[in-house]
Parts: structure tokens; C-alpha cells; sequence
């Protein structure tokens, strides 16, 4: 089989980013005036930015309120931003099997790295501003062999990419719904990560 290079979504799969992003959307009512209700922004992440965004903002102030929480992000998201259960255990779980730890994000590449840096976790490649089926490019270009995801449209890139995917029920979706969306695996949290890796490499070898 390939080398082992394991793909990551990130909010709600390696890091809780929730208090950092719900400050951010505060911030940004108070910068705009335009009220968006913060707590129920974070029960849905997932989806790109503007998505969101577009639920509290006419068409006209999409772009610009896009930029302005981009601008407040690294103030307000970056230290309350917590690991998710198991995230270091399943990237030092690759590491100690000799693979390759990849991310691939609907966030902003420059805004996922300073999570990863102040978290202190050692990741080989990043990818980012990708969702869905856009994913699957990412995937296969760094020669993904896994991804990671607690969303339906990580389930759907991997699918896309022809990779196994590998859900946690950690996010806004339900198992059911990530088994639907095509998961080989649902995990109540990366907990569980290594022993579903180490079944999925041994029925690789064995087929």
C-alpha cells in the first residue's frame, strides 16, 4: 500500500475552536453593528466562512464582513482554542507508524497555521479555503491515504479522493449521517483513532 499520510479536517476535528470563533463573531458585531448570533454560528461549523457569514450580512456586506473577521481573527480565536480529545494521541499514533500528518481545511491556510503553531501540532502539510469535493484535490495531491473528518462534506471529499474517511461525531453531524455520507469508520472521538488506523491497515495488506 502507500506510505501512510493521514489527512485532518480541523475545527471540531483536531481543535475546539469554538470559544475563539463565537469571541470573533462578537467582535465583529461590535465592529459592524450587524448582530450575528454566535452561538449558534459554532453549532454548525464546517461549511466556508462566507457561508455563514451570508445567514447575517446582505449580499453587498458579505465580502467586507468576511474581511473584517478575518482581520480580528488571530485576536480573538487563537488562545481560547483548545485540542480536541485524542488529537495528540492520533498525531503522534502516525507519527509512530512512520506516516505523514496532512490538514486540509475550509480555513484560511494562514489562519489554520497559527492554531497548529499554538498548539504545538507537528503537521507536514497543510492545505486550506477547501470544502466539500474541493478537498479532494488537496488529498490526492499530497497522496493521501486516510482523512479525517466530523463533518458530512469531509465524508464527501474523501470519497471524492478515493480515500477511506474516517469520521468523528464530534461536530455538527450525527453518525447516521456521516455513515450515509460514505464513512468506513465513526469514532465517538480520537480516542479511538489508532485501533481504527491499525484495522484499516491490516485489511489493506491483507486484500
Amino acid at each position: 500500500m502507500s506510505a501512510l499520510t493521514v489527512g485532518f479536517d480541523l475545527d471540531m476535528t483536531l481543535v475546539d475552536s469554538r470559544p475563539g470563533i463565537a469571541a470573533t463573531f462578537r467582535a465583529l458585531t461590535a465592529r459592524t453593528g450587524v448582530p450575528v448570533d454566535a452561538d449558534l454560528a459554532v453549532s454548525r461549523l464546517g461549511p466556508p466562512l462566507r457561508t455563514e457569514i451570508a445567514h447575517w450580512f446582505p449580499p453587498e456586506q458579505v465580502e467586507s464582513a468576511v474581511h473584517a473577521y478575518r482581520e480580528l481573527y488571530p485576536a480573538y480565536a487563537i488562545t481560547p482554542t483548545v485540542p480536541m480529545p485524542g488529537a495528540r494521541e492520533a498525531i503522534d499514533a502516525i507519527r509512530a507508524r512512520g506516516g505523514r500528518v496532512l490538514v486540509v481545511t475550509a480555513k484560511m491556510g494562514r489562519l489554520a497555521r497559527l492554531h497548529l503553531e499554538h498548539l504545538g501540532f507537528p503537521v507536514d502539510e497543510l492545505a486550506g479555503d477547501l470544502f466539500a469535493e474541493q478537498k479532494a484535490t488537496a488529498l490526492r495531491e499530497y497522496d493521501a491515504t486516510h482523512y479525517v473528518g466530523d463533518h458530512v462534506a469531509d465524508m464527501v471529499a474523501a470519497g471524492v479522493a478515493e480515500v477511506p474517511g474516517i469520521a468523528v461525531a464530534t461536530g455538527p453531524c450525527s453518525p447516521d449521517e456521516l455513515r450515509a455520507a460514505g464513512a468506513k469508520v465513526v469514532l465517538d472521538d480520537l480516542y479511538g483513532f489508532p485501533g481504527a488506523l491499525d484495522g484499516m491497515i491490516q485489511l489493506a495488506l491483507e486484500q
